[in-house]
């Protein structure tokens, strides 16, 4: 666990003395191991031309399904959400080929049982957040996922009801740094953001965003940069960050 120090372009908030109020997660990257979407993917891919009986080379596909997936994603507007489900249908749409428009049920059952039986957390995420929720703070999530897809990873690692409150870039129209993401999770928390912890694996979006909306942002993995508070290689370490800082009460 490391403290940062930033030069006066960058600095974060103090956090010399602290009585933390919350504490929030991104989900991918800091709660889901990005590897194991990955693996899960290319599951669904596997699974997508075995039912269909494609001729269709298995990495060929994959790597048509990725293009056409972050080419959607490409085609928004900055910073504005654009629904997963949909760059997904677009890149499975490439895959049939089908001379009808794609339907949901044609593919979202699959990549969802898929996606599910596959995933995996980051190593502590689970006893982190559980121990967390033991204490008197708001635990909540600010990610940039789609509203179902959100709920479904949490419920998958069984841990949907640890969290106070769920912020995703669906429910406010904008992905972060946007700030609407996180004025809208404080909000919801009624938290002071100098006396909230966020915990994210980039630092434009995660960070940088975090530290501009005011509160304290905690590197899991992000590209170093002025605006990191603290940097944690494992997240059992975010208990350690709120221990050490809760000697002295602030208003």
């Amino acid at each position: 666990m490391g403290e940062r120090d930033t030069d006066a372009e960058g600095t974060p908030p103090d956090t010399s003395k602290n009585d933390w109020e919350a504490v929030f997660w991104d989900i991918g990257g800091v709660i889901l191991d990005l590897e194991s979407v990955a693996r899960a993917h290319r599951r669904f891919i596997d699974a997508l031309l075995e039912r269909h009986d494609l001729e269709y080379d298995p990495e060929t596909a994959l790597e048509a399904w990725r293009r056409h997936v972050g080419e959607a994603f490409r085609e928004r507007e900055s910073h504005t959400y654009y629904p997963a489900r949909e760059a997904y249908a677009r890149g499975t749409e490439a895959i049939l080929d089908r001379d009808r428009p794609l339907e949901p049920e044609d593919w979202r059952p699959l990549f969802e049982r898929v996606t599910q039986a596959t995933i995996e957390p980051n190593p502590g995420a689970i006893p982190t957040i559980e121990a967390l929720a033991e204490r008197p703070l708001h635990v909540g999530i600010i990610s940039d996922v789609d509203n179902d897809e959100c709920r479904a990873i949490l419920e998958t690692f069984d841990i949907v009801e640890a969290f106070d409150s769920i912020t995703t870039s669906e429910a406010v129209g904008y992905t972060k740094p946007h700030p609407a993401m996180f004025e809208t999770a404080l909000e919801a928390a009624g938290v002071r953001p100098k006396r909230a912890l966020m915990i994210g694996d980039r630092y434009e979006h995660d960070i940088a965003g975090g530290a501009d909306a005011g509160l304290v942002p905690v590197s899991y993995g992000a590209d170093p940069g002025p605006k990191t508070a603290y940097e944690c290689e494992t997240l059992s370490e975010i208990l350690e960050i709120l221990d050490s800082n809760t000697d002295s009460h602030h208003n």
